[in-house]
């Protein structure tokens, strides 16, 4: 097994490293190829400006993970993309929403469960909870997190200690929290949660997409959703200086999420949210894929960066 799982992380890398750009309908993207960081392993980072960026104006920033679903149906896995250049492109013509520049940060393919696992509730399992969790698999029996320790933390640390100084200094863009945005869904909407909750001083908004609050895939004796809301009742930046947007369906995974949603919707009342600063939407019928997330993808932008 050890064996199997080296030889499928060297041969994603070398797919990786000769992965072609994403074709975008509008704008341009820029590719930083494999990374570098003391936190995690390199991976891509595709960055995307609008048409006319020029760097006579500042834009507004927003972070997106699993960057390589984002842009291209061509060169994902699954032939579905968010498609997220056309949406942008769409609403700023329109003047809803502010310029913005998106930096798709790629997930880590094999350790994407490790890196975007909020590690802080994780950490307050008893024992036996972690073991629980860290023995999950997924329905065709392959574990969840390929025997890579939860790492998250150093996944932020990566965004905002290496990778968001690099574009403060390259793009003509504002660094001040109130311009600066996180998005992601299923485990990237987990992951843009406590992004915003660990550094509140840096992220002014998050968007998360059908959340994955089970963590694993399954409810059965399950200690992560309560951890992660015992986390959120601590840890909620303040209403006054933070928006956050939840979303979720009821087709395919989505159909865990109802119920879970809703209890996160009693916490950020519970903490002072209105619908001035967080938005919670059901889409009924919905499933959990990129093509989903297109198609909804409009209200979460207008909600954090509309004018």
């Amino acid at each position: 097994m050890k064996h199997f799982l080296s030889t499928l992380f060297i041969c994603f890398w070398g797919l990786l490293a000769a992965a072609q750009l994403p074709a975008v309908v509008s704008g341009s993207l820029q590719r930083h190829e494999n990374f570098p960081s003391k936190y995690i392993t390199a991976r891509h980072v595709d960055v995307w400006l609008p048409d006319g960026y020029n760097n006579q104006q500042k834009y507004n920033v927003l972070y997106m993970h699993d960057g390589q679903m984002l842009f291209d149906s061509a060169t994902t896995w699954n032939k579905q993309s968010w498609e997220v250049d056309d949406v942008i492109t769409g609403l700023m013509q329109q003047q809803k929403i502010k310029d913005v520049i998106v930096v798709a940060i790629w997930n880590g393919g094999t350790t994407r469960h490790a890196d975007y696992f909020p590690q802080k509730p994780f950490e307050a399992l008893s024992q036996a909870e972690k073991d629980t969790v860290y023995s999950a698999a997924r329905s065709n029996g392959v574990s969840v997190f390929n025997n890579y320790k939860i790492q998250s933390d150093n996944y932020l640390k990566f965004i905002v200690k290496e990778l968001k100084p690099f574009i403060d200094k390259k793009y003509s863009v504002y660094k001040d929290r109130s311009h600066t945005f996180i998005t992601g869904s299923s485990m990237g909407g987990l992951i843009s949660m406590y992004a915003i909750c660990e550094y509140p001083k840096v992220f002014g908004g998050a968007a998360c997409l059908s959340t994955h609050w089970p963590g694993i895939f399954t409810m059965e004796n399950n200690p992560v959703p309560n951890a992660f809301f015992s986390y959120l009742k601590k840890h909620l930046p303040s209403p006054k200086t933070h928006k956050i947007y939840f979303d979720y369906g009821d087709a395919t995974l989505d159909a865990l999420y109802p119920p879970l949603q809703q209890k996160a919707d009693v916490i950020m009342k519970q903490r002072g949210f209105t619908s001035a600063n967080w938005l919670t939407k059901y889409f009924p019928g919905e499933d959990h894929s990129e093509k989903a997330w297109h198609k909804r993808l409009a209200v979460p932008l207008t909600f954090l960066l509309g004018r």
